[in-house]
Parts: C-alpha cells; sequence; structure tokens
C-alpha cells in the first residue's frame, strides 16, 4: 500500500490557482486522463505496458534454460537498466542470486570481474532499445562474452537494422524484442525489467498486478490533486530542482529511476525540475542547512518505508548514562526525524509531499512504478510538452559518434 500525503495537505499555505485559471486546466487534465485510459488499450502507445494483457516478446517457458544461473550480469544504460536495478533494491531480501549492474563506462568493474569471476558461469543480460548504445556496446566487448552461440546471453533491443539485433543473428544468440512504442524510461514494467526480475526469482504477475490501478475512477482524484499542485509549483517559476529525500534504504534505486523519468520527461523548452537524489538521515547532516535555509527553490518528495525492523538501541545499565534513545528502534528513529523534518519544512512554507509505503512486495512496487510514470506524462502534456522524446540528447550522441570516428 502507498500513502501520499500531498502538497496541499502538508503545506497549508501553498497558493491555488487563480480560478479561472483552475478551472481550464482541471478540464484538461480530466481530457487528458481519459486519454490515457485509451492509450493502454492500443498497442501503439506508451501506456499500453500498462494493460493487464500486455503482449511480452518472450515466454517464461524459453527462460527455463537461463534459471539454473546464479550469478547475473546487467549490461545497460539509463531506462534499460534502471528499472531493473530498482527492483533488485527493493526485493533483495527475496533475491537469493548474485546481481552485477554494468552501467556506466567503468574499467575497473570490468577488470575486477573478468579477474575474480567465470564468465561462463554468469547469465549476461544485454539491454539496448536503439541496439546501438555506445556505453552498453563498449561493455559488452570489453567484457569479451560476445561469441557465436553462447548460452549464457539474452540480448534486447528493437527489431530492426541496428548493432544488437544484426549481432544476434550472426552469432546465434538469444534474443528478445524491445517495442518501439516503449520508450527506455517507461519500459520497466514491459520486457526490459519483467524479463531480469523473473530470472532474478520476483513474482512477475504481482509485480504488474495493480500497474493500471491509478488510471481507475477511484483514484483519480488522488492523482489530479497532485498533478494540480506540480503544475501550480511549476507555473510559479520559483522552483528549480526537486529533492527525492529517501529515508529507505530499499527505495536508494527506484529514486534514481525517478531522476531519469522526470529529467528526461520534462525537461524541455526551458521548463522542468532538477531532481536531485538526497539519502537520510545521512544528508541531515550534509545538506539540510541548504534545504531549510538556503534558496526557496525545491520541491521535496519525501519517501519513507514502514517495516518491522528488528534493530534495537541498547544501553547497557552499567555505563551508568541514561539516554532517550535507550531502548528505541532504528526505524522509529527514522521515523521521528522524517516527521521533524516534514515539521520544519511546512513551517518555512517549504512545498513538500510525502509518500509512505506499506510493506515491501511486487504489488506495491509495480503500483509505485505505475504512480509515476502516469502523474510524469499527464504533467508533462499539461505543460505542452512532450514527454516522450529527448532531443537535447540525440546531439550528444551524434557529436559522440563524430570523435570516436
Amino acid at each position: 500500500m502507498i500513502k501520499i500525503n500531498s502538497i496541499a495537505n502538508i503545506n497549508k499555505k501553498v497558493k491555488n490557482f487563480k480560478a479561472d485559471g483552475f478551472k481550464k486546466i482541471s478540464k484538461d487534465f480530466d481530457r487528458i486522463f481519459l486519454e490515457l485510459k485509451a492509450d493502454v488499450e492500443k498497442k501503439n502507445k506508451t501506456l499500453n505496458v500498462l494493460n493487464k494483457n500486455f503482449n511480452f516478446s518472450f515466454k517464461t517457458k524459453d527462460l527455463q534454460k537461463f534459471k539454473k544461473y546464479r550469478s547475473i550480469a546487467l549490461i545497460g544504460m539509463g531506462g534499460s537498466i534502471l528499472g531493473t536495478e530498482a527492483i533488485y533494491n527493493y526485493l533483495q531480501s527475496k533475491i537469493k542470486k548474485e546481481i552485477f549492474f554494468f552501467n556506466n563506462l567503468d574499467d575497473t568493474q570490468i577488470y575486477n570481474l573478468k579477474r575474480k569471476k567465470k564468465l561462463s558461469n554468469i547469465l549476461f543480460i544485454i539491454v539496448s532499445k536503439s541496439g546501438n548504445t555506445i556505453e552498453t556496446l563498449s561493455n559488452a566487448f570489453a567484457l569479451n562474452i560476445l561469441k557465436k552461440n553462447a548460452k549464457n546471453i539474452i540480448l534486447i533491443s528493437e527489431k530492426k537494422d541496428n548493432f544488437l539485433f544484426l549481432l544476434a543473428k550472426k552469432l546465434n544468440l538469444f534474443y528478445i524484442e524491445h517495442k518501439r512504442n516503449i520508450g527506455g524510461r517507461f519500459s520497466v514494467l514491459s520486457e526490459v525489467g519483467i524479463l531480469p526480475a523473473f530470472l532474478m526469482g520476483a513474482n512477475i504477475v504481482k509485480l504488474r498486478l495493480r500497474v493500471y490501478d491509478w488510471l481507475k475512477k477511484k483514484n483519480k482524484q488522488t492523482l489530479k490533486n497532485n498533478v494540480l499542485e506540480i503544475i501550480n509549483l511549476i507555473n510559479s517559476k520559483k522552483l528549480n530542482s526537486l529533492i527525492f529525500l529517501n529515508y529507505a534504504p530499499e527505495l536508494e534505486k527506484f529514486c534514481f529511476w525517478c531522476q531519469q523519468l522526470i529529467a528526461e520527461s520534462l525537461g524541455k523548452k526551458n521548463k522542468g525540475f532538477l531532481p536531485v537524489i538526497s539519502n537520510a538521515p545521512k544528508d541531515h547532516h550534509s545538506l539540510l542547512q541548504l534545504y531549510l535555509d538556503g534558496p526557496k527553490d525545491k520541491f521535496f518528495n519525501i519517501f519513507s518505508l514502514e517495516k518491522k525492523g528488528k534493530e534495537q538501541v541498547k544501553i547497557n545499565k552499567n555505563i551508568g548514562v541514561k539516554s532517550f534513545l535507550n531502548n528505541k528502534k532504528i526505524d522509529s528513529i527514522k521515523i521521528a526525524q522524517k516527521k521533524a523534518l516534514i515539521k520544519a519544512l511546512t513551517k518555512k512554507n517549504i512545498p513538500c509531499r510525502e509518500f509512505i509505503i506499506k510493506g515491501t512486495n511486487e504489488e506495491i512496487l509495480g503500483n509505485l512504478f505505475s504512480y509515476f510514470i502516469t502523474e510524469t506524462i499527464i504533467v508533462g502534456k499539461l505543460l505542452n510538452i512532450n514527454p516522450f522524446d529527448q532531443p537535447a540528447v540525440e546531439q550528444v550522441k551524434v557529436f559522440t559518434k563524430q570523435l570516436l570516428n
């Protein structure tokens, strides 16, 4: 279960839209909401990924031969790997396999894996929507794993004239098609995230069980309130940064997934927030002074996880010192710090909202993915920007290839 304490519920002084502006944007939300519901049913639309009958490019029976691997290495960039990292991070206590993520160009990581592990005993899942991602190809070739008839490799890319697809045919490697209509940052609930989740041992049926929930009528008002409050903040032109203040280590990689989703979807036409991941309570001792007393240009998403932690502060009576920390659980200390932080933000009228995650299971995580996908797309459309493209990034790719040729 996810509990969302919205901006308006926490920050009572947040200014509302002017009546006429609010009425128009409210109607626009209703129209876009219906459009997204319709898009879920269309196979050529990105939101089809939230369809309960989504047509995967693989069958689990064809993956059974890969279940024997106790070590899995994921090679990808951005949306091709961030969602899988989030799944692993959140469900790590349930996953019994050794997982490696190659999500950057790091020759030390490559060297260490080659030196310490027998690569033939590792299942490599290589993901690139375009099939031509420079970093992904560089890591795969540096590891020297792409060999004819290799049985420990899965390639995922679009089925067209690209490097990975051509390589799959030439070397006779196991290949899965990446849907063309689903961009990388929206792909976690497609083959890109679900296939690795299955091979890691997660329950993929439950992971997708509640992905449509936020487009149901009963949840519309919660989504609408949050979207309109965000639009209000953006239109104020006073905020530049969105801080993901995270009190749950299990959600750290999910926050990084959100960072890409929001930055690439909304960072256009001089609009959008700079999403920053800030782990708490650690950052209370480095960034909190700035958050509370620096420029008032930030909006906070605050995450916590309700769980029954076992670790407890025990102060030996023989020490002869009393403390209010005695017999307090570590989790209860963090919750107190979170509540204190929200109280301080509210007192200074700094906009924030709270996400309380109740449990660590696949249904909740899938629901959390779909919430931010749905919210981000609607915000983008209300800002009159295309949330699905990334035109500025393409220019850097062109320049890089020119420099390497």
